[in-house]
């Protein structure tokens, strides 16, 4: 099942988080829960998970961009896109990422962007068959 979180999910997506960037565990502090009840009220940011069988096997992030250019077009950005290993190469991410397609469809957005840390070239391509491209812009990252 495609869907959106709901906030019962928390230690879910956090396992599943687990295997991006090898994370940590986060502990469930105060401020840790505030930031997930903020991402959850948020009507613009969206964390879209696939389920099997109760666990959250995948997932991304799409953030919709109000924006003054483009016809005062919407965009959407998209990030944190994982899926457990045991869960790999069986469609999951590439639903994620349609049901992100679909929001931003219905938001009107001109454009979704999508970074990535990969390098590996089965990641790449795997983010070209869903229907990004690497020629038409550059990014640039500042980490602070």
């Amino acid at each position: 099942m495609i869907r959106e979180v709901k906030d019962t999910d928390f230690e879910g997506l956090m396992e599943l988080y687990m295997q991006l960037h090898d994370n940590p565990m986060p502990e469930k502090s105060h401020e840790m829960m505030d930031l997930w009840k903020r991402i959850l009220e948020d009507k613009n940011h969206h964390i879209i998970v696939a389920e099997v069988d109760g666990r959250i096997v995948s997932s991304c992030v799409c953030v919709i961009i109000p924006n003054l250019t483009h016809h005062q077009q919407s965009y959407a950005f998209i990030e944190n896109v994982v899926t457990a290993e045991d869960c790999r190469n069986q469609g999951f991410a590439t639903a994620c990422l349609n049901y992100a397609k679909e929001l931003a469809e219905k938001e009107n957005c001109y454009k979704m962007m999508l970074l990535t840390g990969s390098k590996k070239e089965s990641t790449l391509n795997f983010y070209r068959k869903a229907g990004y491209n690497s020629e038409d812009k550059t990014a640039f990252i500042q980490w602070l």
